[in-house]
């Protein structure tokens, strides 16, 4: 089989119910060149593994990673894979048809494309509604991302594409040595922020990162991600994934915690401030309870370098 242009892979734990749907996505790519699809299985223990082998077609290939992570996952798809561009796509998302085509136009055309990705649209399950509590903000932790119906040139962390919807130059990823994998879903722990990081080690060294309105992806909505719960385990996770971002790229210290907690007491306050808005008042107070995540995690951190120092 020829040498692909592009590689699609799926890093799956555990979601046999969605992941047909998510390959099928792929195998209907309106795609001119060669491209290979990898699915890593990341210690599946449902029938992951035969759903893959029910879809019988030569670009397919089935990986097993016996060590959980979604890191780890995308290293390994990334190590098995053959093309110069890797796109990954989650497991429970489906893929519109000219998906990889435009990903792999954008990198042919600029040789200094490091990150793109794209739009984001929500599905959500059969007799689910978005709750009233939900605001915009807290949507973009289900996947939503709508920059526009333009490109744009993302100049800042905060708006990477989404990593369900994702792809990356090899030789920038093998450059920075891989996906880091203390960062990244382990399980049932919400730990993110590894596209984050890779956006902001690709603007220092001089990559340019997009955003492809036409490269569109919906994901599906699980059920239990419809609960406050979610947001809050969410929002936990997020705070410590951040507190970890800034020890990486040496910005930890004392100085975290008269951030994390001046985020705390202005998510306290707004959530108070528009308590007759159910929407902003949740947003706020996940963003709050994120904080106390955040902090936790920047004591730990000091206090392990105190000890280290004496």
């Amino acid at each position: 089989m020829p040498s692909p242009q592009i590689s699609a892979i799926i890093c799956t734990h555990n979601r046999d119910a969605y992941l047909g749907l998510a390959i099928d996505s792929l195998l209907r790519q309106d795609f001119p060149g060669e491209f290979e699809i990898i699915v890593v299985d990341n210690a599946s223990t449902d029938t992951t593994r035969t759903v893959v082998e029910a879809r019988t077609h030569p670009r397919l290939k089935y990986v097993y990673e016996p060590t959980l992570g979604l890191s780890v996952a995308r290293n390994t798809g990334a190590a098995k894979a053959r093309a110069a561009i890797l796109a990954y796509l989650d497991d429970d998302a489906v893929a519109s048809e000219q998906w990889l085509r435009v990903l792999e136009a954008a990198y042919q055309g600029n040789e200094k494309l490091a990150i793109a990705g794209g739009k984001v649209t929500l599905l959500w399950s059969e007799g689910t509604v978005p709750p009233a509590w939900l605001s915009a903000g807290l949507a973009a932790n289900l996947g939503l991302y709508d920059l526009g119906d333009e490109g744009v040139w993302i100049d800042r962390p905060g708006l990477t594409p989404r990593g369900l919807n994702y792809s990356i130059r090899r030789t920038f990823l093998d450059a920075v040595g891989g996906f880091d994998v203390n960062l990244g879903r382990v399980g049932k722990n919400l730990l993110s922020n590894e596209e984050l990081l890779m956006t902001e080690l690709a603007l220092q060294q001089g990559w340019q990162v997009a955003y492809l309105p036409d490269a569109l992806v919906a994901h599906h909505v699980a059920v239990e991600r419809s609960r406050p719960t979610w947001f809050l385990q969410r929002g936990w996770w997020q705070g410590i994934s951040e507190c970890y971002r800034e020890e990486l790229t040496g910005r930890a210290g004392w100085g975290q915690l008269g951030r994390g907690g001046e985020r705390l007491l202005r998510g306290l306050y707004r959530s108070v401030k528009y308590f007759s808005d159910p929407a902003q008042r949740f947003d706020n107070f996940v963003y709050a309870y994120g904080q106390i995540g955040y902090l936790k995690r920047a004591i730990q951190g000091l206090l392990s370098a105190k000890g280290s120092t004496e």
